[in-house]
C-alpha cells in the first residue's frame, strides 16, 4: 500500500481536484441528509460507510492513500462506533475536535523540532521552498486549532441538527476561504518547474 510521500518524493500525478472534492464532500452530504431523515445514529453509521467508501475509491483511482483522509477515517471509525454502541452522540460530535486538534498539534509540534510536516500532505498539489513550507505549516497549524475550538463552541451551544448542518456546509466554505488567502504566500514561495526557486520575499 502506498501513502503520500514527503516533499520532493512524489512520483505520481496529482489527484483530479474535482474527484478529490467529491470524495471529501460526499460523506458529509450523506451525513447531513441521513441525519435529516433518520436521525444522528443512523447518520453516523451512514457517515462511517461513506468515509470508508471514499477511501476505497481514492485507493482504486490513485493507488495511494492521502494521510489526512486516512487519519480522519480511522477517527471516524472509532468515534462512530462508540456513538452507535453507547448510543451517545457526544462521541461523533467530538470527532472534528479530535481530528483538527491532532493535526494542529502535530503541525506546530513539528515546527518546534524544525520539521514543516505540511509538505508531506500537500506535496502532490504544489511544491514550495523550505521557507514557504514552514510559513504555510504554521498558518495551517493555527487554522486546525481554530477549527477544533469552533467545533467545540458549535456542538456545545447549538442543537444537533445545527451542528450537523454546520459540519456539512459550514466547515468546508471556511476552509476554502482560508485556502484562497494562502495563495499569495504559495505563489511567492513556489519552486520553478526547472528546479530553481523564486527569491524569498517578506510575507
Amino acid at each position: 500500500m502506498q501513502f503520500e510521500k514527503g516533499p520532493g518524493e512524489t512520483t505520481t500525478p496529482p489527484e483530479n481536484p474535482v474527484v478529490k472534492l467529491i470524495l471529501e464532500l460526499g460523506p458529509l452530504a450523506v451525513f447531513f441528509f441521513a441525519n435529516a431523515k433518520f436521525g444522528i445514529y443512523v447518520a453516523t453509521g451512514a457517515f462511517m460507510a461513506a468515509v470508508a467508501a471514499a477511501l476505497i475509491a481514492s485507493w482504486v483511482l490513485t493507488r495511494r492513500l492521502a494521510i489526512m483522509p486516512l487519519v480522519t477515517g480511522v477517527v471516524v471509525a472509532v468515534f462512530g462506533t462508540l456513538t452507535i454502541v453507547l448510543h451517545d452522540d457526544t462521541f461523533i460530535k467530538l470527532k472534528p475536535t479530535i481530528v483538527n486538534g491532532l493535526f494542529g498539534v502535530i503541525l506546530l509540534g513539528g515546527l518546534a523540532f524544525g520539521k514543516a510536516l505540511l509538505g508531506y500532505v500537500f506535496d502532490s498539489a504544489f511544491k514550495l521552498d523550505e521557507t514557504g513550507w514552514r510559513k504555510l505549516t504554521f498558518r495551517w497549524g493555527l487554522f486546525f486549532l481554530f477549527l477544533a475550538v469552533l467545533n467545540e463552541v458549535i456542538w456545545r451551544t447549538q442543537t444537533t441538527d445545527f451542528w450537523v448542518a454546520f459540519k456539512a456546509w459550514g466547515m468546508m466554505p471556511i476552509t476554502l476561504v482560508f485556502t484562497v488567502f494562502q495563495l499569495p504566500l504559495i505563489t511567492r514561495h513556489a519552486i520553478e518547474p526547472i528546479g530553481g526557486s523564486k527569491p524569498d520575499k517578506a510575507d
